[in-house]
């Protein structure tokens, strides 16, 4: 990998001193497979204790790793015959949303998602997966339509938050979000929602309003980035760390508060160091999800996704 974080430098030392080892072996035709074997189960013993032990804020750096999957990964490894469309009919299209039809075990639907760049030229290019209300505006039209046809709608999630530039504000940001978030809670098919990164604000929420909200192992969902937070709270951006913690941003947090309802496994050191095995766990709990959704009546469907989301910090028991 071309980026690593810092908690991850005393794996990439084993996994170097490992490729060092079998490069001199191949060079000297000298056999150290005695050696390297040590070396990897040292390496793994590490990535458990690493990985078994991570923080808030470590689990913020995962979700938001340059190199873990995206949306278009998952796309291109879990459907068939996807079909992007664009544009919202109203202003442009928004790259940082990508929409578009396709096939899921057979089974037709309408998938959304957030998208960032895998490089700075794309970021820039997907405006760092940060929507604009044209984005969310596609949404819409793209949700009105599955409902049209009858198809279940998969939503990924992986924004640090709707755009906040002037332009957006002029043309409707907040209202945007919130026709998003009307729209979903009333849509007469299921809905399932993925946070596969980094899930913040009004942003993330337009897009997570699922009878069924599923997070990845080290994704994120929160108001605010902690970064954020610190700074409006504390006037000091430089406890992120803390923030991190305090918010409860990891998904065994959202998990134990009742905000996320499944915790999709990543395998061992994240979903970018195993991308295709992280696309497989993510499809069978996809799969198992929605063929539990298909068939329940829209009406029953839309009120306990009503009942879901009144439930939620409802810590007393009544409203």
């Amino acid at each position: 990998m071309s980026a690593t974080l810092e908690f991850e430098r005393p794996i990439q030392e084993l996994e170097a001193k490992i490729d060092e080892l079998r490069k001199f072996s191949r060079e000297k035709g000298i056999d150290l497979t005695n050696e390297i074997t040590i070396l990897e189960n040292r390496a793994r013993e590490v990535r458990v204790s690493i990985y078994g032990n991570l923080n808030s804020w470590q689990k913020v750096l995962i979700a938001r790793h340059p190199e873990r999957p995206n949306a278009y990964y998952y796309i291109n490894n879990l459907f068939t015959d996807f079909m992007e469309l664009h544009g919202d009919r109203c202003f442009r299209d928004d790259p940082s949303v990508a929409g578009g039809i396709g096939r899921f075990n057979g089974y037709s639907v309408t998938v959304i998602s957030h998208l960032k760049g895998k490089d700075t030229k794309e970021n820039l290019a997907r405006n760092f997966g940060m929507a604009h209300p044209e984005g969310y505006r596609k949404a819409i039209r793209l949700m009105k339509q599955a409902e049209k046809f009858k198809r279940p709608v998969i939503t990924f999630i992986d924004t640090p938050g709707a755009y906040p530039g002037m332009g957006a504000e002029e043309r409707g940001q907040s209202e945007a979000i919130a026709k998003s978030i009307l729209t979903m809670a009333a849509l007469r098919v299921p809905i399932i929602s993925v946070v596969i990164g980094e899930g913040g604000s009004g942003g993330a929420l337009a897009f997570g309003v699922g009878d069924r909200i599923l997070m990845q192992e080290h994704a994120v969902y929160s108001v605010i980035t902690p970064e954020g937070y610190a700074s409006i709270l504390w006037k000091d951006s430089s406890r992120n760390r803390e923030a991190a913690e305090t918010m409860k941003v990891t998904a065994q947090d959202l998990l134990a508060l009742g905000v996320a309802d499944q915790i999709v496994p990543e395998p061992l050191g994240g979903a970018h160091r195993e991308p295709e095995a992280s696309a497989e766990l993510l499809g069978k709990a996809l799969a198992a999800n929605l063929n539990e959704l298909l068939g329940i009546d829209p009406d029953i469907l839309v009120e306990a996704r009503y009942k879901k989301f009144r439930a939620i910090g409802n810590l007393a028991g009544t409203f």
